[in-house]
């Protein structure tokens, strides 16, 4: 997605022409992969994408000047209220840790500073809460170039019919809209983990064994369009707002885009070739409109795997890329919200590494014992109710994600973390973090959602001093997207942006709004 887009729509030649040579570039990719020397050396990075908020708190379609501001380490997204931060990689070792905290503090003050000349203030949030129905259904919510409206265009064109956002948990949501505008709300923190393809299909698997226990511990979407929702609700919004299949085909049993998986693998290829295998191209762009060179520097540039390969959103999606001195792959790790801090990223970052290397170098691993199934039922259950979930777990039956996290998987992260060289004052402050908030229980989205509650409160109680309450605000505490609610969720995200600005991990906020 990356690559240039030159059209909106393409012809039936185009897809066909389009196909053949994708074919070919699974044959070429199995060679390379089998043939070629790759790096081996294992490095991490992120990307990071944000929000951009007006002074009430509403998005602000402005990303544009806040762009020609900034260097070519920032992209556009496909909202025209998001900005992306890209972090170049580094090694783990020793300092890499704070240099990593260090490298997002300076970024992220960039953009903020390049938002202020545009009016506009930075939000770090998984779902954006201010975001409203009404706007999602405006003209103007998209970036303005071909590679996003030819995205929307595809995806509604496949699916035929208008794309349906459903949920439900505390509240119920189900809404209709003509594109996928419900998808520019879903903003995220990416994890890149570099490693040696022999080495991939284990770093896969962990990662995908542990996806449900991220998505718990680092909810923080727990709001879409003023509905309390899921506690990580841009899981469910962006499989729905992508999702090219009718009723009738899901109950079909084909694949959606946004996907978990449906097995452990032995090797890199068989990803790339369940996405040639089971997937029609969305965005049959040729080659030399974009723009994409054939070879770099020897190494072949796949242009057809990789445009298929953007176009299909695992929670963690392989990756190739020749644009280095060797070719190399990675895992992307996609299924974390963005925020609450550079503290919370960090740790998350920790978590997240510490437990890939240690249950990826396990002579008997976890994947060996745990099924593919109840692997993505941790992840759903982490994503519906957070840090109060309960997951299966090999030797320990059901258990609550806190216990889980804190009595068995946090020692493993620390060892993992010590394998891979980090300082180990790094490793206590990181997982500290997450230990504080398992034991807490407190998250982004647990947050969010008492310290809504509290602004509520507080919103009531001044109307019941100005004695317009009984008339104004007495049924409307826990309407979705009344006045009491749309007042509440800005005094709520106000508070958020101040103790994200402090620096302070979550688990240690505050719930008052005051």
């Amino acid at each position: 997605m990356g690559d240039a887009v030159s059209n909106e729509t393409y012809t039936p030649r185009q897809r066909t022409r389009y196909r053949q040579r994708l074919m070919d570039d699974l044959e070429v990719f199995d060679r390379h992969l089998q043939d070629a020397e790759f790096i081996n050396e294992g490095t991490i990075g992120l990307e990071l994408e944000l929000n951009l908020v007006d002074e009430k708190m509403q998005p602000t379609l402005c990303n544009d000047a806040v762009l020609a501001e900034l260097s070519d380490e920032y992209q556009s997204e496909i909202g025209a209220y998001n900005v992306e931060l890209n972090h170049p990689p580094l090694s783990i070792a020793g300092t890499g840790l704070q240099q990593l905290a260090d490298g997002l503090t300076e970024r992220l003050e960039t953009v903020r500073k390049a938002a202020a000349t545009a009016g506009a203030e930075v939000a770090m949030v998984g779902t954006l809460p201010s975001v409203s129905t009404d706007f999602l259904r405006g003209p103007s919510w998209m970036t303005p170039e071909n590679r996003y409206k030819a995205l929307s265009n595809s995806i509604v064109e496949s699916r035929g019919e208008l794309v349906r956002i459903e949920l439900e948990r505390q509240e119920s949501y189900n809404e209709e809209f003509e594109d996928i505008a419900p998808e520019s709300t879903c903003t995220s923190i990416q994890l890149h983990l570099q490693v040696a393809p022999d080495r991939f299909a284990d770093a896969w698997n962990a990662s995908q064994a542990i996806a449900g226990v991220q998505t718990a511990l680092s909810a923080n979407s727990p709001l879409f369009a003023g509905h309390k929702l899921w506690h990580e609700s841009r899981i469910p919004v962006f499989e729905q707002s992508i999702d090219t299949r009718t009723p009738e085909l899901i109950h079909q049993g084909v694949r959606p885009r946004v996907w978990f998986g449906e097995r452990w693998i032995t090797s890199a290829f068989d990803l790339f070739e369940e996405n040639v295998r089971y997937f029609s191209p969305l965005l049959p762009e040729d080659r030399l409109e974009a723009g994409t060179p054939v070879v770099t520097d020897g190494k072949p540039g796949l242009h057809y795997l990789s445009m298929q390969n953007g176009t299909i959103w695992r929670w963690n999606r392989p990756i190739y890329d020749p644009n280095t001195e060797l070719a190399h792959i990675r895992v992307e790790n996609r299924l974390l919200p963005a925020g609450p801090t550079v503290a919370d990223i960090v740790a998350d970052a920790a978590f997240y590494y510490g437990m890939v290397k240690f249950l990826a170098d396990q002579t008997r691993p976890v994947w060996s014992r745990l099924t593919f199934e109840d692997a993505e039922r941790n992840f759903f259950a982490g994503a519906r109710n957070g840090l109060h979930a309960n997951m299966t777990w090999p030797t320990l039956g059901t258990i609550h994600v806190s216990e889980l996290v804190t009595e068995h998987l946090l020692p493993q992260a620390e060892q993992g973390l010590k394998n891979l060289h980090v300082d180990p004052a790094l490793i206590d402050r990181y997982l500290g973090i997450i230990e504080g908030r398992a034991r807490t229980r407190q998250n982004g989205a647990t947050w969010q959602l008492a310290a809504l509650d509290d602004a509520a409160a507080t919103i009531m109680a001044e109307g019941t001093r100005s004695r317009t309450a009984v008339e104004t605000h007495s049924d409307s505490l826990n309407t979705p997207d009344s006045p009491v609610r749309r007042a509440a969720i800005t005094q709520m995200l106000k508070a958020y942006l101040r103790n994200q600005k402090s620096g302070e991990p979550v688990h240690t906020w505050s719930t008052s709004t005051s």
